[in-house]
């Protein structure tokens, strides 16, 4: 009994040290400008790969109550990547809540990062949330939004995703402003140059404050594999794991089986099933390190075992990569329609092959590096003329690097062909 009140006292003298650190780092931190539209009153659950800005959020939505009045003394911010919570259990929240009642005779407002180490976080969430607590929460795991955790919660909180630097975004946070006109001007060189870079090394906030960038993406990988894929799923035996994700990087332009991939596992002497295999992409899946794209023509078993895998940020792909252009524009292609349109976006691949395609908008988009070449140009252009053929188009995209112009069809309607950078940031 004895050590059961020391271990306690103990834990609380730690929250209490980290509650205090949390108010003097809301107090004191200086923010950029990155937008993001809190509800008044609303509780938050944001999910996203590490170091896509989600703490910054609950920074920014944690300065943004003290200015609408909320004290400081009433701020509990708290990290669940700090060692000093290593061993803390679901049971142990409740700490959270008696150690700063023992301290201050107000109703805090809970800002928890990075809760998903913590398994069963969202029993005590929904109990938060009953009893009118002001909470925002961020973690690194996509299940976090699963239909699962959000039955727990009961609809008490509004769920996003957060991605790292949108190209817009990448721009103004390097003070370059675009105003009206812009393209036709000295600017368009700026941005052109800023776009080399952002498909090459991807928007990872932090990472424009290093100049070694692939060390930096090098270790961030490490940290995400080791840390939210190989540790917190018990994965014993990481090599399969780590070829297979290579294995992906290389293959971004086309859909992948896992049947293949479970025998290029074989074959590299592994004895990895379909079922390893699902697994270890659902695994990095879950850590936000890529997602999938489904053809829309499938049936339903090939929807679920033929897929198209991409990378969240480009940076992370580019470390696998040696000379991948293509890749890279179409890996950024699909973080920003995926970021827009969700599960609604699809690959299409039946008699015909489309990059992406959104049945809800009629739109259809191909990417290639470039079009000068007469038999690219072809195959491009044809593809979206036959899915137009199939499905009546709105819209019609042809995404490339640099190259820019209209193409009239014959049945009146057109193919923009349109600039990377410029469509980004339209």
């Amino acid at each position: 009994m004895r050590q059961n009140v020391t271990k306690m006292a103990v834990t609380k003298d730690i929250i209490r040290v980290l509650i205090k650190e949390g108010q003097e780092l809301i107090e004191n931190i200086e923010l950029y400008d990155r937008p993001y539209d809190f509800e008044p009153n609303g509780r938050y659950v944001l999910v996203g790969i590490r170091q896509a800005g989600k703490s910054y959020m609950l920074y920014k939505r944690a300065k943004q109550c003290l200015k609408q009045g909320t004290k400081k003394e009433e701020i509990v911010y708290i990290d669940f990547d700090d060692e000093r919570l290593l061993g803390f259990k679901a049971e142990d929240f409740d700490l959270i809540l008696q150690t700063h009642s023992l301290v201050y005779d107000c109703k805090p407002v809970l800002f928890f990062d990075e809760i998903q180490n913590v398994d069963g976080w969202e029993h005590f969430a929904r109990r938060l949330a009953n009893q009118k607590y002001q909470v925002f929460i961020t973690g690194s795991n996509a299940k976090m939004l699963s239909r699962d955790i959000q039955t727990t919660l009961g609809g008490r909180y509004i769920s996003g995703n957060i991605f790292p630097y949108s190209f817009r975004e990448y721009l103004e946070a390097q003070d370059i402003t675009l105003e009206k006109e812009w393209q036709y001007g000295k600017k368009r060189l700026i941005v052109q140059q800023q776009f080399i870079s952002y498909m090459l090394w991807g928007g990872f906030p932090e990472l424009l404050n290093y100049q070694n960038k692939r060390r930096w993406l090098n270790d961030l990988y490490e940290k995400i594999i080791l840390g939210d894929v190989i540790l917190r799923n018990r994965i014993k035996n990481e090599l399969p794991l780590r070829m297979i994700i290579k294995r992906l990087a290389d293959n971004i332009l086309q859909p992948t089986s896992y049947n293949r991939l479970a025998n290029l596992m074989k074959t590299a002497g592994f004895n990895t099933s379909v079922t390893s295999v699902i697994d270890y992409i659902s695994f990095a899946k879950d850590a936000c390190l890529m997602f999938a794209l489904e053809n829309f023509t499938s049936k339903f078993v090939e929807k679920t075992t033929v897929k198209k895998h991409y990378f969240t940020d480009n940076g992370l792909l580019s470390i696998f990569l040696s000379d991948g252009q293509t890749a890279l524009l179409e890996n950024l292609c699909a973080v920003f329609l995926y970021q827009k349109y969700g599960e609604k976006l699809y690959f299409y691949n039946k008699n015909i092959e489309v990059d992406f395609y959104i049945p809800d908008e009629d739109y259809g988009i191909q990417v290639s590096y470039s079009i000068s070449d007469d038999t690219t140009r072809r195959r491009e252009l044809s593809a979206l003329e036959k899915l137009d053929g199939f499905m009546p188009m709105k819209r019609m995209v042809v995404i490339t690097f640099d190259e820019e112009e209209t193409v009239q069809l014959s049945n009146g309607k057109t193919i923009e062909v349109i600039p990377a950078w410029k469509w980004m940031l339209e």
